[in-house]
């Protein structure tokens, strides 16, 4: 369960890192920039504990995938990107995914 979490943590962190280096505006703008490295730092720190005791493949696709679907609602949300349907489609396959992968995968150790 603590990996999980930590996973989750990781996932944030991450999420976080990647909506300020769209506002570090090519690392011209220093708050964010500095922002963006605390947060990328934080978020393989964690993932690198969870490494411990989950296969790099599985926790990597968890921490891509759910990155992924979560940026891409921040940047509807926050930068008032549009998403259409295939991306919006492509998403849910990614949750899919990784819904799959803990649930019915026996590389991940219970």
């Amino acid at each position: 369960m603590l990996r999980y979490i930590l996973l989750s943590l990781a996932i944030v962190f991450e999420t976080i890192a990647t909506s300020f280096l769209k506002q570090s505006e090519q690392f011209s703008k220093l708050w964010p920039t500095v922002m963006m490295v605390v947060c990328y730092g934080a978020s393989f720190y964690l993932l690198s504990i969870v490494l411990k005791t989950m296969p790099i493949g599985i926790a990597y696709a968890i921490w891509s995938g759910v990155g992924i679907v979560l940026i891409g609602f921040i940047g509807w949300l926050v930068f008032k990107q549009s998403l259409d349907f295939p991306a919006i489609l492509g998403m849910g396959m990614i949750i899919a995914g990784v819904i799959i992968i803990n649930l019915f995968s026996k590389s991940v150790s219970h």
